[in-house]
């Protein structure tokens, strides 16, 4: 690591709080004229040596920007323009994030895609969005597609290679450049899952994307000693507004292009981080087993965001690093008190959001001494408004589950050609986040799971996340980990729940009869409904997991629709 610190000065930050023009579109020009250390390393990437040691490489401000001018004359020569969506499919890391940054310098927009995504399901989303081109490190599966549908080629289909070996010199850049962004100019596209047809394409918005993270600038931890570790997939909005937090912090920042345990833990070692923000499923992992003692021994803050976080994997990790003593505070508050001893232990922000809320809105907070409070996310940010309603608009009593809503500036303008579906996720001028949740007396939210999710039995509804909760905590001596999914219920009438679980590797004696009937003891004993059934994933494919680690809860349905009717 640098000997000088990257992190921008309070009176910068505190500025960038005020910009007028600043947005997601345009943060890197900002950081890069406005903060000194602009020529000190802050973005790191990283490979494995051929002795087996990570080696680490940082890119500093101006070094970024110079990539990022490299990409945008490449596009500029190729005819793209401003507003024309291009596809971005290309691993993850910081590749896409220069890809983003340069079709934003020319006003276009970035169709970020994850690689994993299926092939077929790929060509009809690019149909969909109609993209002018497509950046792909494997452009093979592109192009045998486009043969058999030549009308919908794009106007280019190019090997990622191409970008960083073109000679530059003499190519030219818009005479007005970088491109000068309008409030509500769409700067990316983000997509959904895909498991049922075409993926949605969630629009970022250059303001809205950025409205809500300004109180970041100084309340996220960027301490001289701060590093962080971005596990998240950098092609969804939850890596985009890492990145852009820590660009304009010059926050040191080592940008992950994989998440699992196996690739992250050796560069938690070497990098030695004092936060990490990721999806859960790296969480699942290094919660698992032996803890990551070495990797996590400066770690004061986990942060999480988009699916759902338990607290059987929670508080494993609560046990491990070291905070500030100041650092006791919720969601993105920053280190006091720094003279003092650090407490043992670590902070686990459980922040609840998604590419449409354009942030994590509520942050609930766990720590060593935190006492356990199932499903709650905590209250809503500074810059949201949240309440639960009934399908018709009205609110619902305090402690009644039912649609989570929110009113925010930070909110998607809606999805890419798709009024209609927009409309829907409106109601009362609210926008319904998708998810079912409660509010308490005191205002704090408890996230009790997606609408989709939900298991509609005889009895009522089943919320599937407090059950899972239950699996992960009161029998995770046995449960590595679980979700729970509804299937229709043996009479054929409504659904009942069932888990499909992983074992603890010292818990392969357990058969699912002895683990349904462990389970459905806790869950009585809580007063929550039981399960009909336990599975036990054997294999990978036993445990299917989206292309950024999400358990495919659809595909679990599917493949175990038939159980419990024989």
């Amino acid at each position: 690591m640098h000997a000088t610190t990257p992190i921008a000065p309070l009176a910068i930050r505190e500025q960038f709080m005020t910009e007028p023009r600043l947005g997601a579109g345009n943060f890197l020009e900002y950081a890069v004229t406005m903060n000194p250390h602009r020529d000190v390393p802050y973005a790191y990437t990283h490979h494995t040596d051929h002795r087996g040691e990570v080696v680490l490489r940082g890119f500093s401000l101006r070094e970024l920007a110079i990539l990022r001018d490299r990409y945008a004359k490449w596009y500029h020569a190729n005819g793209v323009r401003p507003g024309e969506p291009v596809g971005i499919v290309v691993a993850d890391g910081l590749e896409p994030l220069l890809h983003f940054m340069a079709l934003n310098a020319l006003g276009a927009i970035p169709a970020l895609i994850n690689d994993a995504m299926r092939p077929d399901v790929m060509v009809r989303y690019l149909n969909h969005v109609g993209v002018v081109g497509v950046i792909a490190d494997d452009t093979t599966r592109l192009l045998s597609a486009y043969r058999e549908d030549p009308q919908r080629r794009p106007r280019f289909i190019a090997l990622a290679s191409e970008i960083p070996a073109f000679d530059d010199a003499g190519a030219a850049l818009p005479e007005v450049y970088p491109y000068q962004h309008r409030d509500d100019d769409i700067v990316a596209l983000i997509h959904s899952s895909g498991t049922t047809g075409i993926p949605k394409s969630t629009m970022l918005g250059h303001k809205s994307f950025w409205d809500g993270k300004q109180p970041r600038m100084v309340r996220f931890p960027a301490e001289s000693y701060d590093k962080l570790m971005s596990l998240m997939p950098h092609t969804h909005a939850g890596g985009l507004s890492y990145f852009l937090t820590a660009t304009l912090l010059g926050l040191p920042t080592v940008i992950m292009g994989d998440w699992r345990r196996v690739t992250v833990e050796p560069v938690m070692e070497a990098f030695q981080p004092t936060m990490l923000a990721s999806f859960p499923r790296t969480y699942v992992e290094l919660a698992t087993g032996e803890l990551p003692v070495q990797g996590a021994a400066k770690v004061h803050s986990w942060f999480n965001t988009a699916d759902a976080a338990h607290y059987g994997h929670i508080r494993r990790l609560i046990t491990l690093g070291e905070r500030p003593a100041g650092l006791i505070k919720p969601w993105l508050l920053p280190s006091e008190a720094a003279d003092e001893e650090p407490l043992p232990g670590s902070r686990y922000i459980d922040g609840l959001g998604s590419s449409e809320m354009g942030m994590a809105l509520f942050g609930g907070l766990y720590t060593p001494e935190t006492p356990r409070n199932d499903r709650c996310v905590g209250k809503p940010s500074e810059v949201c408004t949240a309440t639960v309603l009934d399908d018709d608009g009205n609110e619902v009593p305090v402690g009644t589950p039912g649609l989570l809503a929110v009113r925010t500036p930070s909110r998607t303008p809606g999805y890419w050609k798709a009024d209609r579906l927009t409309e829907s996720f409106e109601l009362n001028g609210w926008w319904l986040t998708g998810d079912v949740a409660r509010k308490d007396a005191d205002g704090n939210f408890y996230h009790l799971d997606r609408t989709v999710d939900v298991v509609d039995t005889v009895a009522g509804p089943v919320y599937s996340l407090e059950l899972e909760e239950i699996l992960l905590a009161d029998c995770g001596d046995i449960v590595r980990d679980g979700v729970v999914v509804g299937v229709p219920a043996r009479d054929g009438i409504a659904q009942e729940p069932i888990a499909v679980v992983q074992l603890q590797a010292e818990a392969h004696e357990w058969t699912a009869e002895a683990i349904l009937d462990r389970a459905n003891k806790e869950l009585a004993d809580k007063g929550l409904h039981s399960l009909a059934a336990v599975t036990i994933a054997a294999t990978a494919e036993d445990y299917p997991l989206g292309p950024t680690g999400k358990v495919l809860k659809r595909q679990l349905r599917t493949k175990f629709a038939g159980l419990l009717r024989g």
